[in-house]
């Protein structure tokens, strides 16, 4: 089969389309004839060397797939059968023509979404998922700050928010972005590259702040995030895109508003709690089925055939992307 593959550790330019053994499906593992992939930033850390997989997961990249049910291993339960559309989050192996997938990560598709949109659900949709509800709880009415609206996770997690009674405030980078952050269901949007968003969000909130801080960035907004965390907020750390050193009162501040640091990285988790986390999220996959008129929509920014893997790479490292870049795979 052919697979995204790397070499060495370096740039985009450095990726290529490879033939590799297709796998074969283990005790309780089902094969994934996979349609379409997604990218993420832990391909682009990968790709440099700097976010190896999970020990025993494929190094092939790719941590998420939609395509159908190709094969069944000994020990499955009966639950999938030949032909089944699916789609699972992934340690790794999502960019290939086929993955294997142990069968309590697979999740149905939608009805009424394609295997393109499919492929931009299960990364992006499960971490702002379990960030909302298995993190921080998230109740009917909380404020929640979400950095990087624009992304695949902010655009999943914006609409969730919606879909718990609460009120998502986004920052992004561009006018462009706030727009789309706005259409998806963003209260309100603020370009943290010219305005101080916690002032702005202070103001917004009419000084109470808010109650959930989902942050992928890190050191370079500690201080404005706990300038507009409320007392008793939750501060939520997935991601470090600024660095993680920290060089000033800290504790002190946080102490003083009785405020808690979360983190989370959805990928090193055990299999069982990454089961877990998919079976609750089951129960929303209802809402995107309906067309147009569906409660939660998959964002889809551009689609790169697998051959063309190096430009998709490029594409995110230019951080212009609103939603998820997809990577379609060849029959």
């Amino acid at each position: 089969m052919f697979a995204a593959y790397f070499d060495c550790p370096g740039g985009p330019e450095n990726l290529y389309m490879k033939e590799v053994m297709k796998p074969n499906p283990g005790e309780g593992e089902v094969l994934v004839k996979v349609s379409a992939s997604a990218l993420n930033r832990a391909d682009l850390l990968q790709r440099r060397g700097k976010y190896p997989p999970p020990k025993g997961a494929s190094d092939i990249l790719g941590l998420e797939a939609a395509g159908s049910v190709a094969g069944l291993g000994p020990g499955c339960s009966g639950r999938w059968k030949i032909g089944d559309a699916v789609m699972a989050l992934l340690p790794g192996g999502g960019q290939a023509q086929y993955v294997t997938v142990p069968e309590g990560l697979l999740m149905p598709i939608p009805k009424d979404i394609t295997f393109i949109q499919a492929a931009a659900i299960p990364e992006a949709w499960l971490t702002a998922f379990q960030l909302l509800h298995f993190v921080g709880k998230v109740q009917e009415g909380e404020r929640v700050l979400i950095h990087a609206g624009a992304s695949g996770v902010g655009m999943a997690a914006i609409q969730l928010v919606r879909l718990a009674k609460a009120i998502p405030i986004v920052t992004a980078g561009t006018q462009e972005k706030l727009e789309a952050t706005a259409k998806a269901g963003a209260a309100a949007g603020f370009n943290y590259k010219n305005e101080d968003f916690s002032d702005k969000v202070l103001e917004f909130t009419q000084g109470s702040g808010v109650d959930i801080i989902l942050d992928c960035v890190g050191t370079s907004y500690w201080e404005k995030n706990l300038n507009c965390l409320s007392t008793d907020g939750r501060w939520i750390i997935y991601g470090l895109l600024s660095g993680g050193e920290v060089h000033g009162d800290l504790l002190a501040r946080l102490i003083s508003k009785r405020a808690s640091i979360h983190t989370s990285l959805l990928r090193s988790r055990d299999k069982e709690a990454s089961s877990g986390y998919q079976q609750a999220f089951t129960e929303v996959l209802p809402h995107f089925s309906g067309g147009a008129s569906a409660r939660l929509q998959p964002f889809v920014d551009s689609v790169y055939p697998l051959h063309a893997i190096a430009e998709a790479h490029r594409a995110m490292e230019e951080n212009k992307n609103i939603g998820k870049i997809v990577i379609e795979i060849p029959v």
